[in-house]
């Protein structure tokens, strides 16, 4: 949803008619998975995308078709025998795919504050029947906002706030008035944060990459010249800590933070792997050869830090990709964070 924000708001402000395609049901293989959204405009304007360019094409002609009539529409695409003559996913799945006139109303706001403020966040739609479809509820921790039925809202928050911040997207089935009401529940959790320290050539290429993959990016350095929001247009945060110790401050060190050492200084390398190894962070690089690592090991070790979580460190940082510009490296170290957040082994053990 994050990614066609920008595209609705400036399309919504210049009084474009909208309409928004969701993937709201995966079964198989699939190219997108469920959430993924595609908004299209009457006069041709297009962001996002539901399938790999498999059905767009059609969803496009059935937007407009809920833009002529306003009737919002669940469409099913499957493999297609003669995928020739049909409109169909060509990689042995099927979506359910809902098309919707695009409506900023409360619930939509909530969830587009949630999320700009880097709060979980759970936005649920109705699917059927008829006469529920589209309506809509978002919920977050303390709050919720608009309603699918009020037989069903106050188990579907419930429901909701189970999913905050970890649950994957899901179809629910609630009892209301006698029939079964489908809602597309979607928790949207806050971005990756991925966090430089050494304001470098490398870190500059970095921050760029992993915008471009969906991080919120924090750049720190003690060096203000160096650490310069001129440098590093594309992160959301970019600053110089008084002191090296208090290069992490503030940060929350869990599961969602990444850590990335590129001074090759120990003067900084050692204070903030010892804080980033002390929290709960799902990624410790550290720029360095494998002699330099090894002396950067016993400086730690003599801070106190357990062998067990200096195993935690990926140094040399990044895969081996062969290249040696600063874009090559921040290549490598994405691709080896990735690998890690997945769950594989970037060296092809698993």
């Amino acid at each position: 949803m994050r990614e066609i924000f920008e595209d609705l708001d400036r399309w919504n402000a210049e009084s474009e008619e909208i309409a928004v395609a969701t993937v709201v049901g995966v079964r198989g293989s699939t190219p997108k998975p469920a959430g993924a959204r595609f908004g299209i405009t009457r006069s041709g304007r297009m962001t996002g995308s539901v399938s790999a360019g498999c059905v767009e094409g059609d969803v496009y002609e059935r937007a407009v078709g809920v833009l002529d009539n306003g009737d919002s529409v669940v469409a099913t695409y499957r493999v297609t025998s003669a995928p020739e003559l049909e409109v169909g996913l060509a990689c042995g799945g099927a979506i359910d795919v809902l098309i919707e006139r695009f409506s900023e109303d409360p619930a939509w706001q909530f969830v587009r504050d949630a999320v700009t403020a880097e709060q979980p966040v759970v936005f649920a739609v109705a699917l059927g029947p008829d006469r529920l479809l589209g309506n809509r509820l978002a919920v977050t921790a303390d709050g919720c906002v608009g309603s699918i039925d009020a037989a069903i809202d106050p188990a579907l928050v419930e429901d909701a706030r189970r999913l905050l911040g970890a649950g994957e997207a899901t179809v629910g089935e609630y009892p209301c008035d006698g029939e079964s009401a489908s809602v597309f529940i979607e928790p949207l959790s806050p971005r990756e944060h991925l966090v430089i320290v050494g304001a470098t050539d490398t870190a500059v290429a970095l921050s760029r990459m992993a915008k471009v993959m969906g991080f919120h990016v924090t750049v720190l350095d003690a060096r203000p010249a160096f650490a310069s929001r001129e440098r590093f247009v594309d992160a959301d945060v970019v600053r110089c800590p008084e002191t090296a110790e208090r290069m992490l401050e503030d940060i929350a060190l869990d599961g969602r933070c990444h850590v990335v050492t590129l001074t090759h200084d120990p003067r900084f390398d050692i204070p903030t792997l010892t804080a980033a190894l002390g929290g709960d962070v799902a990624y410790v690089g550290a720029l360095g050869s494998r002699k330099t690592h090894e002396k950067r090991l016993d400086m730690l070790r003599a801070e106190g830090v357990a062998d067990t979580d200096l195993g935690r460190i990926h140094s040399p940082v990044g895969l081996d990709i062969g290249g040696r510009r600063a874009e090559d490296i921040a290549l490598s170290i994405l691709a080896e964070i990735q690998a890690a957040r997945h769950g594989k082994d970037p060296r092809g053990e698993n």
